[in-house]
């Protein structure tokens, strides 16, 4: 069964909604990678880190995701000059997802948000389990099972949704980007090397204490 799903950051001054949302549509992973255990510590909000240092998102075709309030607090930030896209609420960090560039129609959107309105669904009922966990050997603690090899079959699944989605024409409208010059539609802060270097040894897999 398809829904329209609402998300809000933390404070509730932004909201907005996915569209058509079901778990054949979607995928939902599980990711341990040091980078995203640095962006939420860069955010203070590495409550949002499992256990094992790990990051829950659902994977989305842009053209679902919109917002209705609170769209100018969008901000995100570059862990690299050429790294991933971070988005987040800048009133309160919530953390939003991540994307690379339009060219690759895809975004990583955290779970958290779906967890903060009164209309609040449990997530494994909206997307299902998650599909796969990813990059473990950057987890805290025992690697979860099936972590640390790559899983082909969620990858092949994911390649097969991106393709989709393009062809489809599920780009835009964009949540993130700007249709007519391509470019990011908020600002975009990329860490320098010392900020970066100071998040990294928060992160698995053996983590100092923050």
């Amino acid at each position: 069964m398809f829904r329209d799903v609402e998300l809000q950051c933390r404070c509730g001054k932004l909201h907005g909604w996915l569209r058509d949302v079901a778990p054949s549509a979607v995928n939902r992973v599980v990711c341990y990678c040091d980078d995203c255990q640095a962006f939420l510590h860069h955010l203070g909000c590495a409550d949002l880190l499992d256990d094992h240092g790990g990051s829950d998102i659902v994977q989305v075709a842009p053209s679902t995701v919109s917002f209705d309030r609170g769209s100018e607090l969008v901000a995100a930030v570059r862990l690299t000059p050429k790294g991933t896209y971070r988005w987040y609420a800048s009133c309160c960090k919530t953390p939003l997802g991540d994307t690379w560039t339009p060219r690759l129609p895809f975004v990583g959107l955290a779970t958290e948000l779906f967890q903060q309105s009164p209309s609040a669904v449990p997530c494994d009922e909206v997307f299902g389990a998650p599909r796969g966990r990813l990059f473990g050997k950057f987890a805290i603690g025992e690697p979860p099972p099936g972590s640390v090899k790559p899983n082909v079959r969620l990858i092949a699944r994911t390649i097969r949704k991106v393709l989709a989605w393009k062809v489809r024409g599920k780009t835009w409208p964009h949540p993130f980007f700007d249709r007519a010059s391509g470019n990011p539609a908020c600002p975009v802060t990329v860490l320098s090397t010392a900020e970066r270097d100071a998040l990294r040894p928060l992160c698995g897999p053996r983590p100092a204490r923050a």
